[in-house]
């Protein structure tokens, strides 16, 4: 999860600001001051994408869901459960192929560990310039030359302020800077009226408090959260870096937008003032502040050279430019809504639902264990955030790999043999000419991996958006995505899924739902059936998931079910398969069958 954000968050803030830089050169003539910097918040925009809930961004499934699959390809070696079961073995008995991967896992939590420490310093270093601010703020003074204070208040009248914004000096700032949102501060240099003139006074003013009008200190605090958020993003830096030099160009425009044009050169002056006064800037990221670094002022003061009044037609076309930028971010969010599309989980709602603690049955397990009660149309539901966590269904899939071979009629009932191709297997049962049931009846994973090269991939793709399989991903490959790989599956999915199948909702040929029941049916005694499928997931040679899905017919009643069970190298179909039986003996479902 936390890989697949850092792609996107990658490209989606990538493409956004290489678009912007492209636009701002290509029309730089056709773009005013206060235009060019606005498209900086269309860059904001872009990054708050793959923060915003799903539900706004969702596209449904008009993309695939991206998933990353690291070196993922399947072992020759085949794994066999030596669990000691009682009656006859043969069903209980799981072989599955070994999958040979990197621990996405694990990447995962590295990254995210990663992220979390950047953020947390990113913090102590934010926390750090507000308590600078806070200092300059509990020592900074009311100035005490009178006049200062009447032309503050003069400016304030000129620009229509009448907001809580207030004016003090301080000894800790060499340049004028303004902060503070619910009560701003106008932050002058103690005593900055012995060596400048009440003009060049009114000029600064001006300049900070257009900053306040047109909101940049709110600004300000996004750009902080989205450094914390972003600070892996060496171009993210770039863009705040140069989207600061815009704001300060826009508010410079503003400034001279309020002054008659002998007045250009001296406002210009005014801010080179400041260079030789405090060349090295503290830059205190909440604050705005009047100067900057020598390459910002060299460009601030080109501008304010080159300086004309905004035509309306400027205005217009500065407008339909940012719209078409605008146009070109919000296209982006299909691509995040892959992302925000969290295809790990089960959306399940259902009311007649008892959640139950069978955790006794699953000592040294991470599982669940869901059931249908068809008569009492009940779900019966142990470990909840488990039954719909999707994970990979394994061999359990092979029921739904049968269906779809006799509805394609890539097999059919009289003739699904399939040859075998002379690999040699540890499993005997493999090494042999297979059908459609002894394929199912010994778990051949090579028999269904050539039904799906005979179905291909695109038909499949169909098969499992028709039926609602899980997340539907197919990314893993051809041979590979229900083992270990792309496609998952939930727990509360897979009886859900059953129960359909069952009663033949999908409207499917009733011949070959008939032919898949017979094929998977396990054990019949005393008025009761058992049928289903056991699944083992085993990723470099070690036993990590097992499942054991089906249903159980009685004289009264049908009931649907789906164990699975985790750990680092202990879970499998058949150990699946005792606590699904252990269950159902003491719920007094079944009683005839042993297992």
């Amino acid at each position: 999860m936390v890989l697949t954000y850092l792609v996107i968050s990658l490209l989606v803030s990538s493409i956004t600001l290489a678009v912007i830089k492209l636009v701002k050169k290509m029309f730089q003539n056709q773009l005013s001051a206060k235009w060019q910097y606005n498209l900086w918040f269309l860059f904001l925009i872009a990054l708050t994408l793959p923060f915003l809930p799903k539900h706004l961004i969702d596209f449904g499934n008009f993309f695939t869901s991206l998933d990353v699959n690291l070196n993922d390809e399947v072992s020759p070696s085949i794994t066999t459960s030596d669990t000691a079961v009682v009656g006859n073995p043969s069903w209980m008995q799981d072989f599955t192929l070994s999958v040979n991967r990197i621990d996405v896992e694990f990447l995962n939590i590295l990254l995210a560990s990663i992220w979390i420490a950047g953020m947390l310093v990113m913090a102590v270093l934010t926390f750090q310039g507000w308590f600078m601010l806070k200092k300059i703020k509990s020592t900074a003074t009311v100035p005490k030359n009178k006049e200062v204070l009447r032309l503050f208040i003069h400016c304030k009248h000129r620009l229509n302020i009448t907001g809580r914004v207030i004016v003090r000096e301080s000894t800790l700032v060499k340049s004028p800077m303004t902060f503070g949102l619910f009560k701003t501060y106008v932050v002058l240099p103690s005593r900055v009226e012995e060596w400048m003139t009440m003009k060049e006074i009114q000029y600064i003013f001006l300049h900070e408090l257009n900053h306040y009008k047109y909101k940049d200190i709110v600004s300000n605090y996004f750009i902080i959260v989205y450094q914390i958020l972003y600070w892996f993003h060496p171009l993210v830096w770039v863009a705040f870096k140069e989207m600061k030099v815009d704001r300060e160009i826009a508010c410079d425009s503003a400034v001279l937008h309020t002054l008659d044009e002998p007045c250009y050169q001296e406002y210009g002056n005014t801010i080179i003032n400041f260079v030789d006064k405090a060349s090295n800037p503290k830059n205190i990221g909440l604050a705005n502040e009047l100067n900057g670094y020598k390459g910002q002022i060299k460009k601030r003061i080109e501008k304010i050279a080159s300086f004309t009044t905004e035509s309306m037609g400027l205005k217009l076309k500065s407008v339909s430019i940012f719209l078409l930028v605008g146009v070109f971010v919000v296209s982006q969010a299909p691509l995040v809504s892959v992302m925000a599309d969290d295809s790990s989980r089960y959306d399940f709602n259902e009311e007649r639902t008892v959640y139950e603690d069978l955790s006794e049955y699953f000592t040294g397990y991470d599982g669940s264990f869901v059931l249908y009660d068809m008569q009492a149309d009940t779900y019966h539901i142990h470990n909840q955030s488990k039954s719909t966590r999707r994970i990979s269904p394994d061999s359990t899939y092979k029921i739904y790999s049968a269906l779809l071979g006799l509805e394609t009629g890539v097999v059919s009932n009289d003739n699904s043999q399939i040859p075998w191709d002379g690999t040699m297997y540890p499993y005997e049962a493999w090494n042999k000419n297979q059908s459609l049931s002894s394929a199912m009846k010994h778990s051949v994973t090579w028999y269904f991996q050539k039904l799906d090269k005979e179905i291909q991939q695109d038909t499949i793709q169909a098969y499992l958006k028709q039926i609602s399989y899980g997340n539907g991903d197919l990314s893993g490959g051809i041979e590979e995505y229900w083992l270990e790989s792309s496609l998952k599956i939930s727990p509360v999915e897979q009886v859900q899924l059953l129960k359909a199948f069952y009663t033949n909702a999908f409207e499917f040929d009733e011949k070959n739902i008939k032919t898949v029941k017979d094929i998977i049916k396990l054990e019949e005694r005393d008025g009761e059936k058992l049928s289903g499928k056991t699944g083992t997931g085993t990723v470099n040679g070690k036993n990590v998931n097992g499942w054991f899905i089906g249903y159980i017919e009685t004289k009264e009643n049908t009931y649907f079910f789906a164990t699975n069970i985790q750990n680092e190298d202990n879970s499998d179909g058949s150990k699946a398969a005792n606590i699904t039986l252990s269950i159902l003996r003491d719920k007094e479902i079944i009683h005839g069958i042993e297992g």
